[in-house]
């Protein structure tokens, strides 16, 4: 089956092609029709299989062309990062139709955004918070609405967006068409799906729960107090022979957290940034184009940037630390082997999370295979300690001897046997336990 098999009109086509697709994913194929019928629509897909261009493509055809101010499709996500992923993709697939996309999220100033109310929009993509803020204040008007579609539902759900959800549904139109798309599907979506959706189809396509085929998930159980040095090790030769990495996503549960681990990693040569929910708008946009142009090697994120980060040919994720919620772990893997692509995701597992690791293991219904701790030296370098969950300062804690962070390149600098000039270190093996399957 190809795009030109789907009932998408010429303009959509010459988009896609553009793109370089041709044929669609499963959840386009399924999806795209539906939406065209004017059905409401449940769908679930795991996370880079597409699923955003499975509703982008047919409601743009399905609006025609402009028309008046307000808009006529709203879509609510989580995340600055999602939302603007989805105005960007609108505006991609749309390039060769006259219609108008705005996007609004809070963290950045609303004049820009009050404007573009103003001069008008056919498909607003909006983050709950900051669309009802315009509401409030009567720059958004939500009465043309003819298509609603709530993208990463359960994450909405897990963030507590539901009673802003539940009030921006009241300022919309009775008569409109419903959409729910999501990568996880949990039992409390289908229960917000009933009470949202008019006889919906129902569009799935993996499991639910379940991560992309291609990605390689293996973990390695370390103490927390070594697990920055572990990482290090991992840049620097690779987890399972593939080489140095010039390129990783690295999760922390903690804003904290990914600010120490940040700088942890400058002081041992890697180049780094951290992005979260306390950077600002700007900030979390210099790290993400530093990250995809290469002058970053470490993308050190908490769970804001598990949804929307589309970040192409990414190699490999590495959860730092263990999501507490099972779903996030699926979300967080699915930033790499996007598209077709392949991927690795690498866990550190401490001692106190294996109850975190089985409860991940259950809700996929796949085991993560525990591999040999690799060999690594422990260094004393530049950068504050490990003192768990947002304890201690975020500030470096300067040491006799540390090594200087490294300010050029991309890649990391490999060290030799003893270790490098000005650093202390310590060479530690594998033990029994790091050997066990969980």
């Amino acid at each position: 089956m190809n795009f030109s098999d789907l009932g998408l009109e010429p303009e959509l086509l010459r988009a896609v092609a553009d793109k370089g697709y041709d044929i669609p994913t499963p959840i386009q194929a399924k999806a795209i029709p539906a939406v065209l019928s004017g059905r409401d629509v449940l769908a679930g897909a795991q996370t880079g299989t597409g699923k955003t261009a499975g509703f982008v493509l047919p409601l743009l055809q399905k609006l025609g062309k402009a028309a008046g101010r307000a808009p006529r499709v709203l879509v609510l996500s989580p995340t600055r990062e999602l939302t603007a992923q989805i105005a960007e993709s609108a505006r991609e697939y749309g390039r060769y139709k006259d219609l108008r996309t705005l996007v609004i999220f809070g963290g950045v100033s609303e004049r820009p955004q009050i404007d573009g109310l103003r001069n008008g929009c056919d498909l607003l993509v909006a983050t709950p918070g900051r669309l009802l803020d315009l509401v409030e204040q009567r720059y958004a008007d939500l009465s043309q609405v003819q298509h609603l579609v709530l993208d990463e539902a359960d994450r909405m759900l897990d963030m507590g967006f539901i009673p802003a959800i539940k009030r921006i549904l009241k300022l919309l139109p009775q008569q409109r068409q419903n959409l729910m798309f999501s990568a996880t599907y949990s039992d409390d979506i289908r229960a917000l799906a009933s009470r949202m959706l008019r006889d919906p189809v129902s569009v799935e396509v993996a499991a639910r729960n379940t991560t992309a085929e291609r990605v390689d998930q293996v973990a390695f159980r370390v103490t927390k107090e070594d697990k920055r040095h572990l990482l290090v090790h991992l840049f620097n030769t690779g987890a399972t022979g593939e080489g140095s990495w010039h390129q990783a996503l690295v999760f922390t549960r903690t804003k904290h957290g990914a600010n120490r681990l940040a700088q942890q990693l400058e002081g041992a040569g890697i180049r780094a940034a951290a992005i979260h929910g306390n950077k600002s708008q700007a900030a979390r946009v210099r790290a993400l184009e530093d990250f995809k142009a290469g002058r970053v090697a470490a993308l050190v994120a908490t769970e804001v940037a598990s949804r929307g980060l589309d970040i192409k040919e990414l190699p490999q994720v590495v959860n730092y630390e263990l999501p507490n919620v099972p779903e996030d772990y699926v979300h967080r893997i699915g930033r790499t082997a996007r598209a077709g692509a392949t991927g690795r995701a690498v866990s550190l597992v401490a001692p106190d999370e294996a109850g975190l690791l089985r409860d991940i293991e259950r809700t996929m219904r796949q085991s993560v295979p525990v591999l040999p701790t690799p060999a690594f030296e422990r260094r004393v370098s530049a950068g504050p300690p490990d003192r768990g969950p947002d304890r201690g300062s975020d500030r470096g804690v300067n040491r006799p001897n540390a090594s200087p962070p490294n300010r050029g390149g991309s890649a990391p600098r490999p060290g030799g046997p003893g270790g490098r000039p000005g650093s202390q270190s310590r060479r530690f093996g594998p033990s029994r336990r790091s050997r066990s399957a969980s």
